[in-house]
């Protein structure tokens, strides 16, 4: 039964499908990839029938599930995928990792990553400290940009938890870039970690201004203004 787990979803979206939003929403994410036009709540009734249709019962299958689901060929069918990496939180381990990183580097938008870098990667690196800053480490300096915004935001959600001298350290690894999403990810790194540790960051962004991009600048203040 298990087979046929992409069967079911392909033709849920089918049945759900929308041309006239498959346009609009391909046109705002500027992607040449197809959509069924499919929004996100449908997606995640989807998400929930699966989860009780087709169980995964160990990390082989969890794997196994989630990549054969990325592997089809349209967006909601990817974001299936990775709803279902996510809500089947006792198999974010170490051992899905290697598909995780394959996910990004073949999904290349903010779109895929975001979700991935901050529900999926994020986790495992609150899990396993040790393992995960080795690994994030090489991440932060690797040539793909996907890869470094993953690193960076893979701190997002850690509030009190936050390790803010690996955030720090990770944001002036990328201070000097230029790309817009690499700017845009310490700016939001920042911003979230300001509302647990707000002059903490304040004197961060203030002791690098030099350093850090006038975007990521603005971005992590947005919160610390509003205070």
């Amino acid at each position: 039964m298990k087979n046929s787990v992409t069967n079911y979803i392909s033709s849920q979206l089918a049945e759900n499908a929308n041309p006239n939003d498959a346009v609009l929403m391909q046109r705002y994410l500027k992607t040449s990839m197809p959509f069924y036009g499919v929004k996100s709540p449908i997606q995640n009734e989807i998400v929930n029938n699966v989860t009780k249709a087709f169980p995964i019962t160990n990390q082989d299958e969890y794997n196994s599930m989630i990549t054969k689901i990325w592997k089809l060929s349209r967006r909601e069918e990817k974001y299936i995928s990775i709803k279902l990496a996510r809500k089947l939180k006792q198999y974010i381990t170490l051992d899905a990792l290697q598909i995780y990183e394959k996910m990004i580097r073949e999904g290349q938008w903010w779109d895929f990553i975001d979700p991935i870098a901050t529900g999926l990667i994020g986790p495992l690196l609150m899990k396993n400290r040790i393992e995960m800053n080795i690994i994030l480490d090489k991440w932060i300096t690797d040539d793909n940009l996907w890869i470094r915004r993953s690193a960076i935001l893979s701190h997002l959600k850690h509030k009190e938890n936050t390790d803010d001298k690996k955030l720090f350290q990770y944001c002036l690894k990328c201070a000097h870039e230029k790309e817009f999403f690499i700017q845009k990810a310490i700016g939001w790194a920042l911003r979230e970690y300001s509302k647990t540790e707000p002059d903490l960051v304040s004197k961060f962004i203030e002791e690098n201004k030099d350093i850090l991009s006038n975007l990521s600048k603005r971005e992590g203040m947005k919160h610390l203004n509003r205070v």
